[in-house]
């Protein structure tokens, strides 16, 4: 028998729902509703965290110990209200593993881990997004569009090494801007361009994705790509700037 990473079942999974939903009947051009599914494969940049910010030791969990490659995933409703307003909803969920023996003494929220211990080390950043866009143009061949995104983050960072552990928090509000721009070359292939993204004094943030869309059918199509995410804050709290790479592929689903 053989087993499938969650990775690989996942990919199998996508394709024969395309292969189902492909053989329905034709959604008619009033669709309102689109369910987004995105997910695949997910692998740490550069994470450089320092908690608290101005006193905490500055480590990398990419650089200084191992970061594992993860799975990810993404799901969006978006409920069109007319041909150029629509509102959508995304749960964006990601948790990285690391590990490796510590290369110098850190100090990390209040606890301290000596140079040449084993330490595990978890990376959280969950999303609650509430998108409101207008596409200004929305033709054949191009939609333009630009709007407004309310982001909760979910986050944490945690360190671990034999009975010293230490886990920081934090939930907040991130206003963002967002963009999408999509060009379809033919009925059957387009790309697109997708971004939250906004900076200011307090920090920044970027989630941008590059894919291809591929429609199976009126209803159905495939997309895959590659999507980043980067970005961070630096104050007396915390110190962290991450980047982050995504191997995406997805279905929307119209009706």
């Amino acid at each position: 028998m053989i087993l499938l990473s969650p990775i690989r079942r996942t990919v199998f999974g996508l394709a024969a729902a395309a292969l189902i939903l492909s053989a329905l009947p034709a959604f008619g051009s009033d669709d309102r509703w689109r369910f987004d599914l995105e997910n695949g494969a997910v692998f740490s940049g550069y994470n450089n965290i320092a908690i608290p910010g101005d006193t905490g030791t500055r480590f990398s969990l990419s650089r200084d110990f191992k970061t594992e490659a993860g799975y990810f995933y993404r799901l969006r409703l978006t409920w069109r209200l007319s041909a150029r307003h629509s509102l959508s909803v995304l749960y964006a969920p990601l948790k990285l593993a690391a590990s490796g023996v510590s290369p110098f003494p850190i100090r990390f929220f209040g606890a301290n881990f000596p140079a040449g211990a084993p330490v595990n080390g978890s990376f959280m950043f969950n999303s609650y997004r509430l998108t409101y866009r207008y596409d200004f143009v929305s033709g054949e061949k191009w939609t333009l569009g630009v709007g407004f995104t309310a982001k909760i983050r979910d986050a944490a960072v945690g360190l671990e090494s034999g009975t010293t552990s230490a886990k920081k928090t934090n939930v907040g509000f991130v206003p963002l801007l967002n963009a999408r721009v999509e060009r379809r070359f033919s009925p059957k292939f387009g790309l697109l361009l997708e971004a939250d993204a906004l900076a200011a004094p307090q920090g920044r943030a970027e989630d941008v994705l590059f894919a291809a869309l591929f429609r199976i059918s009126p209803a159905l199509t495939l997309k895959a790509g590659y999507r980043f995410v980067e970005g961070g804050a630096d104050n007396a709290e915390v110190y962290n700037f991450t980047f982050i790479h995504y191997a995406s592929i997805g279905l929307l689903i119209d009706f």
